[in-house]
């Protein structure tokens, strides 16, 4: 059994303890801290299913599936947390998931992976593939902030109008994965042969040898069914005292949703890509890291913005100047260092400055005024 397998294996003992410590009341702080530590060996497991039902059917359905469960976790959370109104920190999460994924498991990856070596290279394709998509999405989600921005007196949105033009861009942004779905699955799949390859080798060494048997269909079907439904009632314990505990500790709503929910929900996204990377699979890393972004975009996003209305949450587009900034140094510095095709610890490192000095910004932003 893979390590990260035992591990999510021997924490999932953490699920009945915060059921217990939710039902008995043992407090807020237990539960919250038993409801993290449940939720990732959840979130390990459901990625692991993905991956091997991936191997199991094939590449075409593999693909689909991936496409389909690849952000499952950033996405029941944000359910989660907008079903219990926290529509504040679920507009934070989209900035911060973009952040977490484009400079911290991309910069995890590049450092963990550079460490005793001179460089790492991979297929620049790999990275202009999926960095084009996901910078035009990324934007996407932007456009209706600036839009807000212009000021009330020269076409500035009202909340209705600023929702209806959300909406807008949410069926917009489906029709556009719809069509990568076809992209990369048929009419351009040689593209993303590489990071099939890589994904397929993986598949093979962790089962033994090379090509001998595939992961078997049912119990791989049973715990990905498993998996989300625990990660469901995981959240929702989750949701239900996230407030109160960061308040208690002075964090704002704003800083709660762009750190804290991302590496909730990316772990094991996060654990995936700095694996591939110390391997030397950087192809797949970085398909790992701006798939993800690009996921979040085209699907995460749009999901979250049509089902909103529905729980009696109404969401939008409309971020601050500081989200703005930060998304856009986030898509421009990860660009920046991945399209020459190689990379080294010390680009890591720059990677993970840029997230700590962005996150810390939102900290701070959020911390009351004496």
């Amino acid at each position: 059994m893979p390590p990260r397998l035992r591990i999510a294996t021997g924490l999932l003992a953490m699920l009945p303890v915060a059921a217990a410590a939710d039902r008995l009341h043992w407090g807020d702080g237990i539960v919250f801290v038993t409801s993290i530590l449940s939720i990732i060996p959840l979130a390990i497991l459901l990625s692991t299913a993905t991956e091997e039902l991936s191997l199991t059917l094939g590449p075409s359905i593999g693909a689909l599936l991936n496409a389909l469960f690849g952000n499952a976790t950033e996405l029941i959370i944000a359910l989660a947390a907008l079903r219990a109104g926290l529509v504040d920190i679920v507009k934070a999460s989209i900035t911060g998931t973009v952040m977490a994924n484009l400079l911290l498991a991309l910069g995890l990856s590049m450092l963990v992976g550079g460490i005793g070596r001179s460089e790492q290279r991979f297929q620049p394709v790999v990275a202009r593939v999926n960095g084009s998509a996901m910078t035009l999405a990324v934007l996407a989600i932007l456009i209706p902030s600036l839009r807000g921005m212009v000021g009330d007196g020269a076409g500035g949105l009202d909340a209705g109008a600023a929702e209806s033009f959300s909406l807008f861009v949410a069926w917009v942004l489906l029709a556009v994965y719809a069509l990568t779905l076809l992209f990369s699955l048929k009419t351009h799949r040689t593209l993303y042969a590489v990071a099939e390859a890589d994904l397929g080798v993986e598949g093979e060494e962790a089962h033994g040898e090379a090509g001998v048997t595939r992961p078997p269909l049912l119990p791989w079907v049973a715990v990905l069914l498993a998996a989300t439904v625990g990660l469901a009632y995981a959240s929702e314990l989750f949701v239900g005292v996230v407030e109160t505990v960061t308040e208690s500790l002075g964090l704002s709503a704003l800083f709660t949703g762009v750190v804290l929910l991302p590496l909730l929900g990316g772990a094991a996204e996060y654990l995936t890509a700095v694996t591939m990377a110390r391997k030397d699979k950087m192809d797949l890393a970085v398909s790992v890291a701006l798939g993800s972004t690009l996921l979040v975009g085209l699907l995460v996003v749009p999901v979250l913005l049509l089902v909103a209305p529905l729980l009696g949450h109404p969401l939008d587009l409309s971020f601050n100047v500081y989200e703005v900034v930060a998304v856009a140094t986030a898509v421009l510095v990860s660009n920046l260092v991945s399209l020459d095709g190689r990379s080294d610890w010390l680009e890591g490192v720059l990677l993970l400055a840029a997230y700590a000095i962005l996150a810390a910004g939102f900290f701070f932003q959020g911390s009351p005024v004496p």
